[in-house]
């Protein structure tokens, strides 16, 4: 565990409960709109769809659209998951996911990373088939964006901001899987890997927190521009230290495909302990980088704890 920086009012166990408060109530709310977004889909595009993007995961995404618009409100750490003030933000945050989604399938696929588990049930072409699954990936991209642009009830320059934070975050998303991908006989550098996944991880959850913030003030929208881009490279340290300790009954799908696949991770390139000393210190620079926002940034902090602690 690093050093904090700042002692936080919000501690793990509270931020675990608001968690599962939020992941209750976020799936509450996709399930109430798929019926409605899915409806002219074929019925077995529709169940590939929902059998995707339902009853799973961390929801860190639509998570950091919540704490991205709580963010600089010093009377309650943790957001207010009735406040009026961020009922809009429930859009953005069911959109982020629905692109998280899509980019989960295709990373599944045999092309890729041709994985037979995801979330602890089999991947959507294994459930499936492989069109079929394509074919949901595709749909989920064209869904996201159409949900935002119909959200009539929110101004329209801030669906404009939204969808251009998060297909920049998509079009990000997508350039560094196509780096992950490419197969390279030399081991890339520390400053080639994190260029890589700033983009392929990185990039969405940017896009997240900052559809959170688009009515922030500009210095708590530059607070936050610094503390994702640690954050995220944080992750998927973790990700990467995760696929080589990690089970298959904790992490919810195959562990070690990393190495098993000669795939350049962090662990692969820097080896487990520096691996580690590397995620530390990358947390360290996100915390680093809420200072400014004082006590009004506790919940990030404890989302940063998160980050660090979680188990698959």
């Amino acid at each position: 565990m690093c050093d904090r920086l700042y002692s936080s009012r919000v501690s793990p166990t509270e931020f675990r409960a608001w968690q599962q408060g939020f992941k209750h109530a976020f799936e509450a709310r996709l399930n109430d709109q798929l019926p409605r977004i899915l409806n002219q889909a074929p019925p077995r595009l529709a169940k590939a769809i929902a059998y995707a993007v339902q009853d799973g995961g961390k929801r860190l995404r639509p998570m950091l659209v919540m704490l991205g618009g709580n963010t600089g409100d010093t009377h309650s750490p943790l957001p207010d998951l009735n406040s009026p003030d961020l009922q809009l933000l429930w859009t953005a945050a069911i959109a982020v996911e629905l692109i998280h989604g899509y980019s989960l399938i295709h990373d599944d696929l045999p092309s890729m990373d041709n994985d037979d588990l995801r979330r602890g049930k089999p991947t959507v072409h294994r459930a499936f088939d492989e069109a079929t699954a394509i074919l949901a990936g595709d749909a989920l991209q064209s869904l996201a964006f159409n949900l935002l642009s119909t959200a009539t009830a929110v101004p329209a320059d801030t669906r404009l901001a939204w969808l251009q934070l998060l297909s920049t975050g998509a079009n990000q998303m997508v350039y560094g899987q196509q780096l992950d991908t490419t197969p390279t006989a030399v081991a890339p550098t520390d400053t080639e890997l994190s260029h890589r996944h700033h983009l392929k991880t990185g990039a969405l959850l940017h896009a997240a927190l900052m559809m959170g913030t688009v009515h922030q003030p500009a210095p708590i929208q530059a607070a936050l521009t610094a503390f994702i881009r640690p954050l995220g490279l944080a992750f998927q340290i973790q990700d990467d230290i995760l696929d080589a300790t990690g089970t298959a009954t904790a992490l919810g799908k195959t562990p070690g495909k990393d190495a098993a696949d000669h795939k350049h991770s962090y662990v692969t390139v820097l080896g487990l302990t520096a691996a580690r000393a590397h995620l530390n210190n990358t947390i360290l620079e996100a915390l680093a980088a809420l200072e400014p926002l004082g006590a009004s940034a506790d919940a990030l902090r404890a989302c940063t704890e998160f980050v660090l602690t979680r188990d698959h």
